[in-house]
C-alpha cells in the first residue's frame, strides 16, 4: 500500500470508526485522550482525541484549538511534507474535537536524540523547521517529534499554531543559517499561489494573511533563521 493510500485508509477509519476512550495521556494541559477505534466490534487502530470541551482557556488563542490540529494536518499534506499524522474533525464521546491517528513511536527518541544520533534524518528534520515557520508553531517541544518503526518522523501537538502575530517557539534551531532546500522553497511558492481552502476555513483572515507573509519571507530569504535572542524556545524543552 502506498503512503497516499495508507493515509486515505486511516482518514476513513478516523472518520467512521467507533471511538472508545482508553484514558488520558499524561503531561497534557488540555484533555488529550487515547482512544481505541473499532468497526463492527473489531479493533482497527488507536487515535488521539482532543475535544473542544477539554480545552483550557488561553488569552492568546480563541477556543477551538482542535481546528488548528486539523489545519496543521491539511497544511502538511498541501506542502507535501507528510509529517502530521492523519487527522479529522468529528464528534466523539464528549463532543466535537480533533481525532488523530496514534503514532506507535519509540518514546526514548525525540528531536534532540534524533538530531544527535541520526544524521540520515537531518533532511527530514529540516522539514519540521520549515513547517513550523509557515505554521507559526509556538510549541515545538523535542518530544513533539516522533520516530516510528519505519524511520518516519511525525510531528504532533499543533493546537498552538497559526497565530497572526509572529511568535515562533521551537527547539529546531540547529539548521539556522543553512539554505532552505529547493523542494521546500517550491512548496512555499505553491502556497503563495493558492492557500488551500480547507486550511483557510479553519483560520481567521488575519491568520491566513500572516501565513502567506511567512511563506513569502521564506521564498525571498531561503535560509533557515537563527534565534539571536535565545528566547524562542518552548518550555519544557522536551
Amino acid at each position: 500500500m502506498s503512503p497516499h493510500e495508507l493515509t486515505a485508509q486511516r482518514l476513513h477509519l478516523l472518520s467512521t470508526a467507533d471511538i472508545e476512550i482508553e484514558g488520558r495521556m499524561p503531561w497534557s494541559s488540555n484533555a488529550t485522550l487515547l482512544c481505541n477505534l473499532s468497526v463492527e466490534g473489531e479493533h482497527v487502530g488507536q487515535a488521539i482525541y482532543k475535544p473542544l470541551r477539554g480545552e483550557r482557556p488561553l488569552w492568546d488563542f480563541e477556543p477551538g484549538l482542535h481546528k488548528r490540529e486539523y489545519a496543521a494536518f491539511l497544511l502538511s499534506e498541501a506542502l507535501g511534507l507528510d509529517i502530521v499524522p492523519p487527522t479529522v474533525l468529528r464528534d466523539g464521546p464528549v463532543g466535537e474535537g480533533s481525532v488523530q491517528w496514534f503514532v506507535d513511536a519509540d518514546h526514548q527518541q525525540h528531536y534532540f536524540t534524533i538530531y544527535e544520533h541520526r544524521e540520515d534524518l537531518h533532511d527530514a528534520l529540516q522539514a519540521f523547521a520549515f513547517f513550523d515557520i509557515i505554521a507559526n508553531n509556538t510549541d515545538r517541544k523535542s518530544g513533539h517529534v516522533l520516530l516510528d518503526g519505519d524511520d518516519h518522523l511525525w510531528g504532533i501537538d499543533h493546537g498552538l499554531c497559526f497565530a497572526a502575530e509572529f511568535k515562533l517557539r521551537t527547539v529546531v534551531w540547529e539548521f539556522g543559517g543553512q539554505p532552505v532546500p529547493d523542494h521546500l522553497r517550491t512548496a512555499a511558492e505553491e502556497l503563495l499561489e493558492r492557500v488551500p481552502l480547507d486550511v483557510a476555513a479553519m483560520l481567521s483572515d488575519d491568520e491566513v494573511d500572516a501565513m502567506v507573509e511567512r511563506a513569502q519571507w521564506l521564498v525571498d530569504h531561503p535560509v533557515f533563521p537563527v534565534d539571536h535572542s535565545g528566547r524562542r524556545y518552548p518550555w519544557p524543552l522536551v
